[in-house]
């Protein structure tokens, strides 16, 4: 990595000063900069790299702070330098130019800046709750920081790093071990993110392991669903909430999704929109007899499509719903804290949330013998691990549909 300075003298003015440039070399790199001072050929000092200048000299002031700017811009380029050095980055014109606008003169990157820079790029192709859950860990590991006085930095995300933060999560905050596996997934994203930015050379992140346990996955069979979408509720806000959740378990849709349909959104036999999680475009749900009773149902109202109800309202109602119907069965629910198992048992209607919807429909869709590719494409679901859950449940449906041999005597 080498630089200097030279004259532009394609830019001389009619006072016969010429612009200074900034040429940064390294390999068949080459960068170069406009600076803001000029000088005459004559007065230049090629050697020293700076103006020469006399208090006779009818520009004395102005060299002044050209004198300065150019001593400024040297100091910026060495610190830059010693950045590429003391982290060990290959050298890039991306890199060095941004460090060059930014007026960054550190020459360690520090993790919780990167990791904030992190986000802030990610908000351009993430959703707006990744980036909340991007925004948790950082807050996480800023509170691990202070309690274990681990020093977080690239170099130090190895397996002493694991040791400690799991031991931290576990015993000093009780996380679950699905959370704690949520936790290792961003954190590993966020290295490989900087470490394709050549912000770290390091591999040992690479071998964090992810603890996650297999979890129930709550849903109404078939008897349940039709028996709240037909089930006559006396009040009014009970029934939207109902309809939402109904509307929701009929197509697949998340709660984003179906909060943030319009009419142009609505054909006779389709819906065609933009997913919110996956950004996805132009993404087509069929509608079933159901899904377009419901939509009837609104027409010509002030809900049409369909009623607007935020997800921590809908939660509420629908558990409202699903407690005049009176599901009142015991679910047990089934936790790991490391290898600390947690047993505790809900009311089913308490365990009845938006996201119980999306559940449902793809379950029953498999039972109901759908095909496993159309249906991924019309839930758009892209992680083979969470769908396997839900093809595990078919699979056990069928066995018990299995067992009607067994009467046969």
């Amino acid at each position: 990595m080498k630089y200097h300075f030279e004259l532009r003298k394609d830019k001389i003015t009619k006072d016969g000063l010429i612009p200074i440039r900034l040429v940064v070399t390294h390999g068949k790199i080459r960068i170069r900069k406009n600076i803001n001072a000029k000088t005459t050929v004559v007065d230049w000092n090629r050697e020293n790299q700076l103006i020469n200048n006399y208090k006779k000299c009818p520009f004395y002031d102005y060299y002044i702070s050209c004198n300065k700017e150019i001593t400024n811009i040297t100091e910026k380029v060495d610190y830059i330098f010693k950045f590429f050095e003391y982290n060990e980055i290959v050298f890039s014109e991306q890199i060095f130019n941004e460090r060059f606008d930014e007026d960054n003169t550190k020459i360690s990157i520090d993790f919780f800046e990167a990791f904030q820079e992190f986000m802030d790029v990610s908000k351009s192709t993430k959703s707006e709750g990744t980036i909340k859950k991007y925004k948790t860990v950082r807050n996480f590991l800023n509170d691990f920081k202070s309690f274990t006085k681990y020093p977080l930095r690239f170099d130090t995300i190895n397996t002493k790093f694991e040791e400690v933060f799991m031991l931290y999560c576990f015993d000093e905050r009780e996380t679950l071990n699905n959370y704690y596996g949520k936790l290792i997934s961003i954190i590993k994203t966020f290295m490989q993110w900087s470490f394709d930015r050549q912000y770290h050379n390091c591999y040992e992140f690479k071998r964090l392991k992810r603890v996650e346990d297999e979890v129930e996955v709550i849903y109404l069979n078939i008897d349940e669903l039709m028996e709240l979408y037909n089930h006559k509720f006396d009040n009014k806000s009970k029934e939207r909430a109902r309809d939402f959740f109904c509307f929701a378990s009929f197509t697949g849709l998340r709660h984003s999704d179906v909060y943030n349909l319009g009419n142009a959104n609505i054909y006779e036999d389709h819906i065609n929109l933009s997913l919110i999680k996956t950004k996805t475009n132009d993404h087509i749900v069929p509608l079933n007899d159901f899904a377009n009773e419901i939509l009837n149902k609104y027409k010509d109202t002030i809900y049409y499509p369909i009623p607007k109800i935020y997800s921590q309202k809908l939660n509420k109602k629908i558990q409202e719903c699903c407690e005049d119907l009176e599901w009142f069965d015991d679910v047990n629910i089934v936790r790991y804290i490391g290898t600390k198992r947690i047993d505790k048992k809900f009311k089913k209607y308490l365990l009845i949330t938006s996201h119980v919807a999306r559940k449902t429909f793809i379950t029953n869709s498999l039972i109901l013998g759908m095909n496993e590719r159309v249906l991924r494409n019309i839930t758009n679901s892209k992680d083979e691990k969470s769908f396997r859950r839900y093809v595990k449940i078919e699979e056990v449906h069928k066995q018990r549909e299995m067992n009607i041999w067994n009467n046969i005597k």
